[in-house]
């Protein structure tokens, strides 16, 4: 990562900041370390500025707070990635909705039988 996204996710407002523990970021899931990958090498390309994605993730959570809707920071997180990468033109709804389907029948990391 860049000074730059360093800076900004470090000073992110703590309504909305990053799951850590000890002061190392914490993820759950491979998904929620790749989600915020995503989030971070598309703001290093200049795609987005940080503070229009954190201000997504701002009222993501405010509403699912407000509606009392059960989901975790990551999923507020993708939601909010989604909604701004779409407002921005970089991808349309359908073909979001095309490749997350491609996606997930491909990827079968979190269905394992053991």
């Amino acid at each position: 990562m860049t000074q730059k996204t360093d800076k900004n996710i470090a000073t992110m407002e703590a309504r909305i900041a990053l799951p850590r523990e000890n002061g190392e970021l914490v993820f759950q899931a491979p998904w929620e370390a790749r989600a915020f990958g995503l989030a971070v090498a598309l703001n290093e390309k200049d795609l987005y500025e940080w503070r229009e994605f954190s201000s997504q993730l701002a009222s993501k959570i405010a509403a699912a707070e407000q509606n009392n809707t059960p989901s975790s920071y990551y999923a507020r997180w993708v939601a909010s990635l989604e909604e701004l990468i779409i407002a921005q033109g970089l991808i349309s709804r359908e073909q979001l909705d095309a490749r997350t389907a491609e996606y997930a029948i491909h990827d079968d990391h979190d269905h394992h039988d053991h």
